[in-house]
């Protein structure tokens, strides 16, 4: 790291201007509409199957400690028979996912681009694609501070067209966290949702007013789409923050256990697959027709709360051995919904809504219909209806919302010192709700 403490002026001037450039590129949101934040987003078609998760748990979700010696791994594929060369580098964010007011030299040490190294062709699939891999923390580049980050994949010799961006959080750990979860009490839909109450121990830091400079955040199953922000204490006591709310901002519609379906084999029809076909050099993967849960009572089966996991059965490598099929969704309904649009939604698309996931209704078979090109394995998936105009994203028709549901709830705690020119993130801690909700 010596050549980088003694980069030229000139150097930080550049990269400094690109990222600058990166903050305004890089907020484009599903309808092509300019926004503030930066979010994960895959810009370039090709690009498939982006995961971002803690080294040696797949279903974990992007955190990890600062210095701790954990890393992230981010994999993604390429689609078609070209490997292109890519480089990654960093963005540091405030709470609210805006770029921060520091240097690169402040939060990064190390080189601020390095290239993806680890890649490989797809291996006997019937859809050729390159898979890339990448871990960090790595020998070119650690972490100075804590916050909010963005990885930012773009190629080699055009760092200003990234093909994808991805959030990621580093914590420094001081902060203690206590959560619990239960039926709430102070609203008309107790039956349907779940309130997140959570206590915090800010001993170990000097914090003056934490009412003005402590920030907490709850995730549901990692989502940043329906996050509650910026949530102030109810009471502050002897180093203890105490987040009970007698209003709605710590409740969450509970919804309904995610549908799913598998297909991490193409050689025999799975719980949820009607049938299996290969036309035109590629593999077609019928869904059963799904029920509508609207008004249906509760009932608990295991899943991934939204989340999706690559696997294939008959090979032994399922980042290059996976093919990629053709997955055909449908929804019965006699009549369309007015007033908005159906969507298949799930970490597999980054909970976003777009052409991609947009569901069409076919008036003859009385039906929504969708298809999208995933790559073998298990998949967790829901059905949402977005109303025109708005960014009401709650999946409720057609799947129904119950105080049962098993979820993941993550609070996350910002800092920022008055002192200071980012905010820092003290404590992330996630429950799940299986056996801990209380009435």
């Amino acid at each position: 790291f010596t050549i980088c403490k003694f980069v030229n002026k000139t150097q930080t001037m550049i990269f400094t201007l690109l990222i600058a450039f990166f903050t305004n590129a890089f907020t484009v949101n599903q309808e092509g509409n300019t926004e503030l934040t930066l979010t994960n987003h895959v810009f370039d078609d090709r690009v498939k199957t982006v995961q971002l998760y803690r080294e040696g748990w797949n279903l974990s979700y992007p955190v990890i400690r600062l210095n701790s010696g954990e890393k992230l791994e981010l994999h993604f594929d390429l689609m078609g028979n070209d490997i292109d060369n890519f480089y990654y580098s960093f963005i540091h964010c405030d709470k609210d996912w805006n770029r921060s007011d520091i240097f690169h030299t402040d939060y990064l040490e190390g080189f601020p681009e390095n290239p993806v190294e680890e890649y490989r062709p797809s291996f006997n699939t019937t859809v050729h694609y390159t898979h890339y891999k990448l871990s960090f923390p790595n020998d070119r580049i650690n972490f100075k501070l804590s916050g909010n980050y963005i990885i930012l994949i773009h190629p080699s010799n055009d760092p200003e067209n990234p093909v994808l961006s991805y959030r990621f959080m580093v914590t420094e750990d001081l902060a203690g966290i206590e959560i619990s979860a239960h039926r709430p009490r102070m609203t008309a839909d107790l039956d349907l949702n779940q309130q997140i109450d959570f206590n915090i121990n800010i001993s170990p830091l000097r914090i003056n007013d934490p009412y003005r400079d402590v920030f907490a955040f709850i995730l549901q199953n990692g989502r940043w789409n329906n996050a509650r922000k910026n949530l102030k204490p109810e009471f502050v006591s002897n180093d203890q923050l105490k987040y009970s709310s007698l209003t709605d901002k710590n409740v969450f519609p509970g919804g309904n256990e995610f549908r799913y379906f598998d297909i991490k084999s193409i050689r025999y029809q799975s719980q949820y697959v009607r049938k299996i076909d290969f036309l035109m050099s590629n593999y077609h993967v019928y869904l059963a027709p799904s029920d509508d849960r609207e008004f249906k009572p509760y009932f608990y089966w295991e899943d991934f709360n939204g989340k999706y996991y690559i696997a294939i059965q008959e090979e032994k490598n399922p980042e290059t051995d996976a093919d990629y099929v053709s997955v055909y969704f449908t929804l019965p309904s006699k009549y369309p919904v007015e007033g908005g649009r159906m969507y298949v939604s799930g970490a597999f698309n980054n909970w976003e809504f777009n052409s991609n996931n947009l569901m069409s209704y076919n008036a003859a078979e009385g039906a929504y219909e969708c298809i999208i090109l995933l790559k073998q394995g298990w998949y967790n998936y829901e059905y949402v209806f977005r109303r025109d105009g708005t960014d009401d994203s709650v999946a409720s028709k057609f799947e129904g919302s119950h105080y049962e549901t098993e979820n993941d709830y993550t609070v996350i705690i910002y800092y920022r010192n008055p002192r200071e020119r980012y905010d820092r993130i003290i404590g992330v801690q996630t429950i799940n709700t299986l056996n801990r909700l209380t009435d």
